[in-house]
C-alpha cells in the first residue's frame, strides 16, 4: 500500500477507500479529489462525478446505484447508494483452474490426535450433548464438576465441555428443523476433537436419545455413553451418573498423544463477523491466501453464511468445479430468498449498525469482501448446514450469517479449528474446535489485542503484501492445530457458543 490517504482498489471502480479520517475540504494528491464531506476510515469517496441512477463500482464490482447525481469528494455510504437487483451470469466453471498441489511427502504437517476412525483431532475434550432444553442445566452441571483442579491428573485433556441447546420438544417431528438439529448433535458426537462423548436426555421429548443414535449411525461404546433423567432417578442422580461416566471415560482420553500428520487432515471453517471497510482489503483476502495455501496442501476450506455471498455468488459458481456444484449453490440462494421473504434482514440488503458504521453500505459489498476468505481455487462441492464433509479443498456450507450458528454447523460438518476476521472486533470463541481471530486494521488489533490472534491491518500499514500475510497465517494455523492456543481459549470461550440453527430465524 502507499502512503496516500484513499485506496483505489480497481482501475475501473468510481469510488475510493479512505485509509484513515478524511477532513471536509481536504485535497488528496494523487487523486484529484477535495473532500466534500467528513469521511471516516474505511468509508468511500466519490472518485469522480456519478450520475444518479450510475451503478457504483467497488473491486469493479456492483455495490449499488447512486439514488442521487453525486460529485467529485462526496462521501458515498447507505445514504445516498440504493441496492439494486440485476442479472448476474453464474458462468458455471469459467474461472476453474487447476490447483498447483503440493507432492504429499513435501506437504506441511501438524501435531494431531489421530483417532480410531482415521479423523485426526486438534483438541482432546470430552463432550457431554443434551438431546434437548430439559436436559441442559444438568449437563451443565456435570461439565462443572471437572474443575482444572480435578483434571490435574489428566494433562492431555482439554477440558470437559457441555453444549446445552434449547430445543428438542415442542417441535415439528419430522421437519427440516428436526433434521438439522439431529444432523447438528451428531456431528459433535462425531468429532475429532472429541476423545469421549455423553449424551443426556430427559425421557419424554421428542429427540428421544436412542433415536437420535440410531438415525445418525451413531455407535454407543466405551467413549459414547447415553443417559436419560427419568430412567436413571431425576436431576441429582443423573448428575452424580454422568460424572461417574466422564470419570470413566478420562483415563482412555488422556492416553491419546499427538503425532505428525499431513496438513490434508486439517479441516478450517471460515467466518466474518463485525465486518468493516478494510476487511475485504486486509483480512479476507489474507486470509484467502493462506485458504489456497492449505488446499495446496490437501486441506478443506470450508466457507458458509449464505447471505454473505448473495450479490457476489457469481464469484463462487464460476469457480464451481462442475455446472452441479454451481447450481446447488443457486439452490440453496433460491431458498434462502423464499426463507427471508419479507424480513427486514441481511439476505434483503439491510447489514448490522456495525458494518454500516465500519463503512459497508449494504449486503453487496458486505459479500464483495466476505467471499474472498475462500481464496481463488475451484469450488469442490456444497453442503447443507451440519452436513459431515467428505470432500477436500474448497467448499462451501449453507448456513445463516449469525456467528454462533454458522458456526456451530462448520464445527459439525468436520471443521476443527475456525478462523474469524473481524473489523470491529468480534469477541467470539468455539469449542471444542477454537477460534483464531483476526483483526482486520491495526487501531483496532491493538485496542483488542488480548482477544486478537493475528493483525491483518499490516498490509494496510504497508509491511507485509497479502501474499506474505497468508503464509504467515497458514503457518499460525499449523501452530494451532498442533496446540498453541488461541487467544479466546486463554479467555476461556466456547462454554455459550453452541447454536444449532433454529430454522424460522433469519439473519
Amino acid at each position: 500500500m502507499n502512503d496516500s490517504p484513499l485506496i483505489r482498489l480497481h482501475p475501473n471502480d468510481n469510488v475510493l477507500v479512505a485509509k484513515r479520517p478524511i477532513a471536509l475540504g481536504e485535497t488528496i494528491a494523487g487523486f484529484g479529489v477535495r473532500a466534500r464531506a467528513q469521511i471516516p476510515a474505511g468509508h468511500k469517496i466519490a472518485a469522480r462525478a456519478i450520475a444518479a441512477g450510475e451503478r457504483v463500482l467497488k473491486y469493479d464490482t456492483l455495490i449499488g446505484v447512486a439514488s442521487r447525481a453525486l460529485d467529485a469528494g462526496d462521501y458515498v455510504h447507505s445514504h445516498n447508494l440504493a441496492l439494486v437487483e440485476a442479472y448476474r451470469d453464474p458462468g458455471f466453471c469459467q474461472d476453474v483452474r487447476p490447483v498447483d498441489y503440493v507432492p504429499e511427502a513435501e506437504r506441511a504437517g501438524f501435531m494431531g490426535f489421530v483417532r480410531p476412525g482415521g479423523g485426526v483431532g486438534t483438541r482432546n475434550f470430552i463432550g457431554i450433548l443434551s438431546s434437548v432444553n430439559c436436559s441442559a442445566t444438568v449437563i451443565k452441571r456435570i461439565a462443572a464438576h471437572f474443575t482444572p483442579e480435578r483434571l490435574a491428573a489428566f494433562p492431555n485433556v482439554d477440558g470437559v465441555a457441555a453444549f446445552a441447546q434449547t430445543s428438542g420438544c415442542g417441535m415439528s417431528s419430522p421437519s427440516e428443523h428436526f433434521d438439522v438439529l439431529r444432523r447438528t448433535l451428531a456431528g459433535y458426537a462425531r468429532h475429532p476433537n472429541l476423545a469421549g462423548v455423553l449424551i443426556v436426555g430427559l425421557g419424554c421429548e421428542r429427540n428421544q436419545v436412542d433415536a437420535l443414535v440410531d438415525s445418525q449411525g451413531l455407535e454407543q461404546g466405551r467413549l459414547l455413553r447415553t443417559l436419560v433423567m427419568q430412567e436413571v432417578g431425576g436431576t441429582r442422580q443423573t448428575i452424580e451418573a454422568g460424572i461417574r461416566a466422564v470419570e470413566d471415560m478420562l483415563p482412555e482420553a488422556n492416553a491419546a498423544v499427538r503425532t505428525r500428520v499431513g496438513a490434508q487432515h486439517l479441516k478450517i471453517g471460515l467466518e466474518c463477523g463485525g465486518s468493516d471497510g478494510f476487511s475485504g482489503i486486509t483480512a479476507n483476502p489474507a486470509l484467502g491466501a493462506a485458504m489456497d495455501l492449505l488446499v495446496r496442501h490437501g486441506g478443506t476450506a470450508i466457507l458458509s453464511e449464505t447471505p454473505e455471498i448473495h450479490g457476489v455468488e457469481y464469484m463462487l459458481t464460476r469457480r464451481a468445479a462442475t455446472p452441479e456444484v454451481g447450481q446447488k449453490l443457486l439452490d440453496r440462494l433460491a431458498w434462502w430468498a423464499r426463507y427471508a421473504a419479507g424480513q427486514n434482514a441481511q439476505f434483503n440488503g439491510v447489514v448490522g449498525h456495525g458494518n454500516q458504521a465500519g463503512g459497508l453500505a449494504n449486503i453487496f459489498e458486505k459479500s464483495l469482501g466476505s467471499a474472498m476468505k475462500g481464496g481463488t481455487t475451484p469450488l469442490q462441492a456444497v453442503y447443507e448446514y451440519a452436513e459431515p464433509i467428505d470432500k477436500a479443498g474448497f467448499v462451501f456450507m449453507d448456513s445463516p450469517g449469525y456467528d454462533p450458528v454458522a458456526v456451530t454447523g462448520q464445527i459439525a460438518s468436520g471443521a476443527q479449528l475456525i478462523c474469524f476476521t473481524t473489523g470491529r472486533g468480534s469477541m467470539f470463541g468455539s469449542k471444542p474446535a477454537p477460534t483464531i481471530k483476526l483483526a482486520s486494521n491495526t487501531p483496532m488489533f491493538r485496542r483488542l489485542e488480548e482477544d486478537m490472534d493475528i493483525n491483518c491491518g499490516v498490509v494496510l500499514d504497508g509491511e507485509l503484501s497479502v501474499p506474505e500475510l497468508g503464509e504467515r497465517i497458514f503457518q499460525q494455523i499449523l501452530r494451532h492445530a498442533s496446540g498453541e492456543r488461541t487467544r479466546s481459549e486463554a479467555l476461556g470461550l466456547g462454554d455459550h457458543e453452541f447454536v444449532p440453527w433454529h430454522l424460522g430465524i433469519v439473519s
